[in-house]
This record gives C-alpha cells, sequence and structure tokens, in this order.
C-alpha cells in the first residue's frame, strides 16, 4: 500500500512538474480541481518540488525556477528538449527557402533540425557558424548525395567554439560582415517583447548582431518555451524580425502579444503554415 501510494505521488508531482514548466507557473486552487486533491496534498507535493529545486514556491502556487541568466547548456542537453516541437519548426522554415538562395543558419539544435531539411533545395549557399550544422551538409557531400548537382556550397565562419558547438569572435565577425544573405535562420536561447532575442554568451550576442545586420530578412526559429526566457546579452529587438516560426504549443495570449510587434507569425503544424507568409501576419516583410 505504501508504495502504491508513493507511486501515486510521484506521478501526480509529475504532472504538476509538467504544468508548471508549460505554463510558467500554476495556483494551488488550480491544482486541487485538476488533480481532485485536498488543498493540503497539493501543498506536500509543492514542498517536495520546491526541495528537490525544480519549482519555486510563491504566494498561492509555484512557478520553475529560473536558470542563471549566464548558464549556457551544451548541444546535448538542448537536443533533447522539444524534439518533436523542432522538428515541426523546421519543416515549415524549410518551406521558406527557395532553390538558389543565399542563406545564414546561426548555431542551435533547431538550426540543426532545419539543416536536415535542406539537403534536397537545390543550389543552396549556406553560411553558418555551427560546426553541427556544416557537419550535415558535409556528410550528406560525402555520402549518397556525393557528387550531385547543386549540393549546396557550405561556408563555415571561423572562431572560437561555444559550449552550444557555435563559433563566434572577432574572426567569425569579421567573416560575416563582409558577406550578404537572403535570407538568415537565427536560433535564440530566449525571446521576450522586453528583452528581444538573446543569449547567455557575450561573444555569441555580437556574433549574432553581425548575422542580422547581414541579413535582407530575419526569420527567429524557436519553440514555445523560449518566450519569457532572458539571457545575459540581448542582440536584437522584436522589430528587427521579420518572421517568427515556432510551433502549436504557443497559447494563444502570446500569439496576440506577439502579433503586436511582428508582421507574420508562422505556426507549425497548425493550419496556414503550408506556405512562406500564410501566418498570423500579413507576411515576410524586407529589411
Amino acid at each position: 500500500m505504501s508504495d502504491n501510494q508513493n507511486l501515486l505521488a510521484e506521478q501526480r508531482r509529475a504532472l504538476i512538474l509538467d504544468e508548471v514548466r508549460r505554463r510558467g507557473g500554476v495556483r494551488v486552487n488550480e491544482l486541487t480541481r485538476r488533480l481532485n486533491v485536498s488543498d493540503m496534498t497539493v501543498r506536500r507535493d509543492l514542498d517536495a518540488l520546491a526541495r528537490q529545486g525544480v519549482v519555486e514556491k510563491v504566494h498561492g502556487g509555484a512557478v520553475p525556477v529560473a536558470p542563471a541568466s549566464s548558464h549556457e547548456p551544451g548541444f546535448e542537453a538542448k537536443a533533447g528538449l522539444e524534439p518533436g516541437a523542432k522538428e515541426a519548426i523546421a519543416r515549415a522554415a524549410a518551406r521558406l527557402v527557395t532553390p538558389g538562395s543565399a542563406i545564414a543558419l546561426t548555431g542551435g539544435t533547431t538550426t540543426y533540425a532545419l539543416a536536415h531539411h535542406l539537403l534536397d533545395v537545390p543550389d543552396l549557399t549556406v553560411v553558418t557558424n555551427s560546426v553541427r550544422v556544416a557537419d550535415v551538409f558535409h556528410s550528406a557531400a560525402r555520402g549518397a548525395a556525393a557528387g550531385r548537382e547543386g549540393a549546396a556550397t557550405v561556408v563555415l565562419t571561423g572562431g572560437v567554439r561555444t559550449p552550444s558547438d557555435s563559433l563566434v569572435g572577432p574572426v567569425a565577425d569579421r567573416a560575416i560582415g563582409s558577406l550578404h544573405f537572403d535570407l538568415l535562420f537565427l536560433g535564440v536561447h530566449g525571446i521576450s517583447v522586453e528583452a528581444g532575442l538573446s543569449t547567455p554568451n557575450l561573444a555569441e550576442a555580437e556574433t549574432n548582431r553581425r548575422f542580422v545586420r547581414s541579413a535582407r530578412r530575419v526569420v527567429v526559429i524557436a519553440d514555445h518555451t523560449k518566450w519569457g526566457t532572458v539571457g545575459l546579452s540581448s542582440f536584437a529587438t522584436l522589430e528587427d524580425v521579420d518572421t517568427l516560426v515556432t510551433d502549436a504549443g504557443i497559447p494563444e495570449v502570446l500569439r496576440a502579444e506577439i502579433a503586436e510587434h511582428l508582421s507574420d507569425l508562422v505556426v507549425a503544424g497548425e493550419p496556414g503554415d503550408s506556405e512562406p507568409g500564410t501566418g498570423t501576419g500579413e507576411g515576410p516583410a524586407d529589411n
């Protein structure tokens, strides 16, 4: 009986933690109704989660424990987060690319997913500071696609490698600043109305600024969990972004808020994401 009760408590706490992370916070009275348990049971569960360091108790409920603004997780750690959402975003973003374009991809697990969907787009010139993204195209060139017409030309910038396998710093900045892209696909650590686009890495922030300045159109590809996260350094405002491609997990209230600042929002996996410029806005604008 005791083991069964413990199992039920663990399941209940897992549900509570998922709700906190998904919604950004929960109230005790909401949890009591949803879980059909007493107020005291919910409070004990929140106490247990707080002791584990995964939530922070606030008056009437709990919120996620915010990571330090300078914390930068590695590529492998980020790759396991929201894989389904990233794949949907990658498919939708790939439809924005036309053959023969000069495009840029920054570092990140979502741009890495996108790279796989670009292998069959002919005659691309791809500039990237991501070692992982460059490896996608390199592996394709060595494999079955070797020697095929229309294979992408890939330019990998130099620089200092970050925990997320991006190359940043003065060498990368000079290379990027001398180029011009039709389209930039930008992965982000965090995005918000107040802070714009941000990263925990100061050098990466400057490299991303160079990317944004060199692009005719800027497309941010970010799953819903990135919204409301703020890194140490901001490198662009929402007004610098032409299109945001995100996933269906983004709440309606945030969609309305985003629409006030962006001309084009594409929600992957929902009706309207099948063609460029058919999101909630009026279509992508040129910088």
